[in-house]
């Protein structure tokens, strides 16, 4: 059974940084891509970041560019969201996806999501 736990939300300043993590289980995540949605107030859905599992290439939404960071430590078993920089409108509940199609953030599995708040 794919499991997936995102922890590292919380609340920051503008400017502030955090760092989320994603712990995986019930599956092989060497042989699968993984990213992360977001999901704001009264907005849809939408893909955030993508690390494939071959390269390790990453992919990112254009508004996110320059100041999120996505990696992944498969002997850890964990993906993690380096976030930079944050303006208010990152605020949302960030989820852990898997596996994700990088090309349009199409994922099968999420996890139960972890709030991140950027307020002054």
């Amino acid at each position: 059974q794919v499991h997936l736990v995102e922890s590292g939300g919380g609340l920051v300043q503008p400017g502030g940084s955090l760092n989320l993590s994603c712990a995986c289980s019930g599956f092989t995540m060497d042989y699968h891509n993984i990213g992360w949605l977001r999901q704001a107030p009264g907005k849809e859905r939408e893909g955030v970041s993508c690390i494939s599992s071959k390269d390790f290439s990453t992919y990112y939404t254009e508004s996110v560019k320059g100041r999120f960071t996505i990696s992944r430590d498969n002997a850890k078993k964990t993906v993690y969201l380096q976030m930079d920089s944050l303006k208010p409108e990152d605020t949302a509940v960030y989820y852990c996806a898997a596996p994700m199609d990088c090309n349009n953030y199409a994922a099968y599995y999420t996890g139960q999501g972890t709030q991140v708040t950027v307020s002054s």
